[in-house]
């Protein structure tokens, strides 16, 4: 373990677009920690297919809500499951990108979801991928990060990613696919996604992922020595 957080066991949030790498470094920051990996865009994408395998459309939106609050995912093992169903692999499609950002939209949904992941980070020791974790699951978290990229390499990296992409797609297609993405995050009623006003930005076009993970590891110790300040104040 990295020995970071060993004393504080924080709240991280990670926002951001598709393609700007918070999966990957989420992961890897919580493992250098030793925290708990949450990514709650598998939770969307969990209802998304659960919607679909029961046959509701996701413009049924009170029918999905309901769904939602009734559920049971489990993020566990590294493994996505909702109601006992292993769907680990079959929400990482382009039929599930594109109804999971529908599901969304819906502000029943996001209520239910934003409770569990409320629930999940309670104790902290979490880091937390997401697009309005910052803002609106935890708007407190003593670590706020927002990481983006250019278009074009946010782009490229999903088309290349056949767990997103499903291998068939050309790059134009995904561009043009994340860029409608990015729209409807950013527009809609329900948690859209910003940047929260103390959130740290980090720019990921043309770094590699170790190189993303000191910066976040960076911010994460500068909070751990304030809050350690502040500690020793009181």
């Amino acid at each position: 373990m990295d020995g970071t957080g060993e004393s504080q066991r924080l709240v991280v949030a990670i926002d951001g677009p598709s393609g700007a790498g918070k999966g990957t470094v989420a992961r890897a920051v919580a493992s250098r920690l030793g925290y708990r990996h949450v990514d709650t865009g598998a939770m969307y994408r969990a209802v998304a297919w659960l919607a679909a395998e029961r046959g509701v459309s996701v413009e049924r939106e009170d029918e999905v809500a309901a769904l939602a609050d009734r559920a049971e995912i489990d993020l566990r093992d590294a493994a996505v499951r909702i109601d006992r169903h292993d769907v680990t692999q079959a929400i990482r499609t382009p039929a599930i990108d594109r109804a999971a950002a529908a599901v969304a939209r819906i502000a029943g949904v996001r209520r239910a979801l934003v409770a569990g992941q409320r629930a999940l980070g309670a104790s902290g020791g979490v880091v937390m991928e997401g697009r309005d974790i910052g803002t609106v699951v935890f708007p407190d978290a003593a670590v706020k990060i927002y990481l983006d990229a250019d278009p074009v390499e946010r782009a490229r990296r999903r088309a290349a990613d056949p767990a997103h992409a499903g291998g068939a797609e050309a790059l134009p297609d995904v561009a043009s696919a994340m860029a409608q993405r990015d729209r409807l995050d950013a527009t809609r009623a329900a948690s859209p996604l910003t940047v929260a006003p103390d959130a740290v930005r980090i720019d990921t076009t043309g770094l590699a992922i170790e190189e993303v993970v000191e910066k976040v590891l960076g911010v994460i110790r500068e909070r751990e020595k304030g809050e350690g300040k502040r500690d020793k104040a009181r």
